[in-house]
């Protein structure tokens, strides 16, 4: 519901959609979470309090398999995802904690020879209702080595909401050949969502003093400069290494650093995955998703075939690209989205929020990329208008 009387297309999940999961046992974990519930206005029955070892990067099999019961019985059934108040542990057995809380614990989604894994059904899938379609409750981490960090991150992706916000995405070819495997999509990710974002492809180590990061994607152990680089809100950015995911004892740099810096989700693996593409975002996926309104936690879990050993952090509501619907005067609304296609969206109107909706007029035509349009306000306080796609 945009306005009192304008119903917009669902393009991602919202707040009443997602649980919170807090460690009591964990004062960091209690304080990210009374946070970012009043912050996302997240319902009292979806808060579900825990009790988990602190101070431990990992949990067994043993000690995950009750916690995970007791998740589930707590969870209520319209639940699509879960948002996680924590940063460690960020391991479960072979498996990232998040893809443990999606999946179950289960082996054939990790491999100790470094091979393939199971794959995800959510892969490039569309929609926004990932546990009705696909059993699937999506997990991401709230996580930071500090509150002040965590209270960042939160406040990045709140208010990143229906901006819009300008940028470029920064796909680096770096000299480390081995870890820059998804250069090779670079080319078509260029030519695919060429007039919904600017993309800048680069062969270099890194970039430095840019000040419109909308997306990052590379491939090294360590990245430099972050601290040079200005993050736009709800930016998503990773880097393509073993134990990025190893967010607090990492012999490479862990992927909290980009929190750090300034981006709103990011994404690791936490044990070795060598360089099979599948076990990592697929930039034109995530970026795809993203721009058409998906929350951050879509778009990423969307971008990866075979994530049963990265782990999602971020903040899981930032919805940058969300239509934003706003009132120019007592006779006009306006309408800001993005379409990866020429479209018409139809306006129907009813006496009651509940329907029947029946088509009023003309559509509303919408360009390939970013459209801002105009259109009339109802007429009276009992006339509701809906936008289909």
């Amino acid at each position: 519901m945009a306005s009192p009387n304008i119903l917009l297309p669902r393009t991602g999940i919202g707040a009443d959609d997602v649980a919170l999961l807090i460690n009591d046992d964990d004062p960091l974990s209690r304080q990210t979470g009374a946070y970012y519930q009043k912050a996302r206005h997240i319902p009292d029955e979806n808060v579900i309090h825990l009790h988990l070892p602190v101070g431990k990067t990992a949990l067994s099999i043993q000690e995950f398999e009750p916690l995970k019961a007791e998740i589930d019985r707590l969870t209520p059934k319209h639940i699509q995802a879960y948002a996680v108040a924590w940063t460690e542990p960020y391991r479960v057995g072979c498996m990232s904690m998040t893809s443990a809380l999606a999946f179950g614990f289960d082996e054939k989604y990790c491999s100790p020879s470094c091979g393939p894994t199971a794959a995800s059904s959510y892969f490039n899938a569309p929609g926004s209702y990932p546990f009705i379609d696909h059993k699937l409750r999506l997990a991401m981490m709230l996580a930071g080595t500090g509150f002040d960090e965590v209270k960042a991150l939160i406040d990045r992706g709140v208010v990143s909401d229906s901006t819009f916000p300008g940028g470029k995405a920064y796909l680096l070819n770096t000299p480390d050949k081995a870890r820059s495997v998804r250069a090779g999509q670079f080319s078509l990710t260029k030519a695919e969502l060429k007039g919904l974002v600017a993309i800048e492809e680069i062969e270099a180590d890194f970039i430095v003093d840019r000040k419109d990061v909308l997306f990052y994607f590379t491939g090294l152990a360590q990245v430099p400069n972050l601290n040079t680089l200005n993050f736009k809100a709800g930016a998503l950015a990773d880097h393509l290494t073993s134990f990025g995911g190893q967010l607090t004892d990492s012999k490479q740099m862990s992927s909290l650093r980009w929190l750090e810096a300034g981006a709103t989700a990011s994404f690791g693996t936490v044990r070795e995955p060598c360089n099979h593409q599948q076990k990592f975002p697929v930039p034109a996926i995530a970026m795809f998703h993203y721009l058409q309104g998906n929350t951050a936690i879509e778009a990423y879990w969307k971008s990866v075939a075979w994530p049963g050993e990265g782990v999602f952090i971020g903040e899981p509501l930032a919805r940058p690209f969300a239509p934003r619907l706003r009132t120019v005067n007592d006779a006009l609304f306006e309408l800001t989205v993005v379409s990866p296609a020429k479209t018409i969206w139809r306006i129907e109107h009813a006496d009651s929020v509940m329907g029947p909706y029946q088509p009023t007029g003309k559509g509303i035509a919408i360009h390939r990329g970013q459209s801002t349009l105009r259109f009339p306000r109802p007429v009276g306080a009992k006339t509701f208008l809906r936008l289909v796609r």
